[in-house]
């Protein structure tokens, strides 16, 4: 019983000699906690809108380069199919020759190439128009635009249809070889070889593309002149 009185006192003293542990976090650690905190949170918004940025810029290019090779395809099938037929517009006489750089009654711009061509598709002539197509190209307002009339022969006040393809062009420009060199023109009933555009854009700079023609090889007139 003696042992057993003198063990109790003992551990009361223990007990009441151990400090009291608080409960918390100090300010100094919530602080240093916000701290951590915050520049892991702006190191992982820098990195997310590093990614979305450049996945934006990704897809204007993208979305670019489809538009210019989607507007030269259009131009690659018309100048394919460039007929031997010149252009009547609003019920007036032919026009003298088969490509037309002068299309002041045709388009709104004087930088610009008008032409027939072959092959609009209208199987058995269901529709009451011809499979040829009155085609140009102009450039208005930094857009090079495709303009056509549903008939070929263009009538008496005949709105014509525009449909827009490359933007960003500042200048349009044309050449022409003849089977000798390029040159800015042509000869009257006459087609060239190969056609030449070039598109000053704004962000790629001057871009020229040659697309061959069924046309007339002068070199071999010439040969058989002589």
């Amino acid at each position: 019983m003696k042992f057993a009185h003198s063990k109790y006192p003992v551990l009361k003293s223990m007990t009441s000699v151990m400090p009291k542990r608080n409960q918390g976090f100090t300010l100094l650690e919530v602080l240093i906690a916000i701290a951590i905190f915050s520049v892991i949170s702006m190191a992982s918004f820098s990195i997310f809108e590093t990614v979305l940025n450049s996945d934006t810029s990704t897809k204007a290019r993208t979305d670019r380069i489809n538009e210019l090779q989607r507007g030269f395809l259009i131009i690659e099938r018309d100048m394919l199919q460039i007929a031997r037929r010149s252009v009547r517009l609003n019920g007036e006489a032919p026009h003298a020759g088969f490509l037309h750089t002068d299309t002041e009654s045709y388009t709104t711009s004087e930088q610009a190439i008008a032409f027939v061509r072959h092959g609009w598709t209208n199987p058995g002539l269901l529709l009451p128009r011809s499979d040829m197509q009155s085609v140009a190209y102009q450039l208005n307002e930094n857009i090079v635009e495709r303009v056509h009339f549903n008939f070929v022969d263009a009538v008496l006040g005949e709105t014509p249809k525009v449909r827009p393809l490359i933007s960003q062009v500042e200048s349009l420009n044309f050449e022409f070889y003849d089977g000798k060199k390029w040159q800015k023109t042509l000869q009257e009933n006459t087609l060239p070889m190969a056609i030449a555009i070039e598109l000053d854009t704004k962000d790629y700079g001057i871009i020229r593309r040659q697309f061959i023609v069924a046309g007339d090889n002068l070199q071999d007139k010439d040969a058989s002149r002589d």
